[in-house]
């Protein structure tokens, strides 16, 4: 990837490119098709001008981790069609915003916010895919479901049709420890594949959302279906926007 900032359609379709070769290299080396596992360019920070030179490369759907930012972006890019995926942490009060902007919501980690979201999604008339956020690296500064409490927090969910689970995300330890990002990784297999055992009508497509930038070929080889990946299609963030 350049160093450069890329800002034309060309730029944009070479980054896609050399991604979703590291990606499809990755799913090589696992023995796993291609198609099993989805890019979700992560665009958070980067103006809607840039965008529209990303959407016209070929991406569909952007990943964001603020509410605020979603709709903006989406009011401002409506007439492109471009969808939205919210992947960070969301407080109650934002439940608004994802409910009537977003089209998957990847960080579901308490009741309080699925009868939130479930609420707001009454009055729109929609529904909303939602991946249960765990976090199984135990850091207290990540956010997520503790994994023993994944079990009781399904069963709590059946009272949110509006809420169409698919399956599960997390965020690996912040490490260079391979051993220790890979065990995030097969923990979160673990409670997929418990969970289609005893909650398997409450988990649809029952997927694992798992890997960023620099863990996500770790991620694929353990099973992930959803890879989260921003700054080697957008190159650098700017923080002060």
């Amino acid at each position: 990837m350049s160093e450069q900032l890329p800002t034309t359609v060309a730029e944009f379709t070479a980054n896609l490119a050399h991604v979703n070769e590291k990606i499809a290299a990755a799913c090589v080396a696992a023995g796993r098709d291609r198609d099993e596992v989805r890019l979700l360019p992560v665009s958070k920070t980067v103006p809607e001008e840039r965008l529209r030179h990303a959407i016209a490369a070929g991406i569909t759907r952007f990943g964001e981790n603020k509410a605020q930012e979603v709709k903006r972006k989406a009011e401002n890019l409506q007439d492109t069609g471009v969808e939205w995926a919210v992947i960070g942490h969301l407080q109650t009060n934002k439940a608004k915003e994802v409910a009537q902007y977003a089209a998957e919501f990847q960080a579901l980690d308490s009741v309080r916010l699925a009868a939130a979201l479930h609420n707001r999604l009454e009055l729109l008339d929609r529904t909303l895919e939602v991946y249960v956020q765990v976090n199984t690296s135990a850091e207290e500064s990540k956010f997520g479901l503790a994994p023993v409490a994944v079990p009781e927090f399904l069963d709590e969910l059946a009272a949110f049709p509006r809420l169409k689970a698919q399956g599960f995300m997390t965020l690996a330890a912040f490490s260079a420890d391979q051993a220790e990002v890979r065990g995030c990784f097969q923990l979160l297999r673990e409670i997929r594949d418990q969970a289609q055992l005893t909650h398997g009508e409450l988990i649809g497509r029952a997927e694992l959302s798992m890997g960023m930038s620099g863990d996500y070929e770790l991620a694929i080889a353990e099973g992930s279906n959803c890879v989260r990946v921003g700054q080697a299609i957008f190159g650098a963030r700017n923080y002060t926007v």
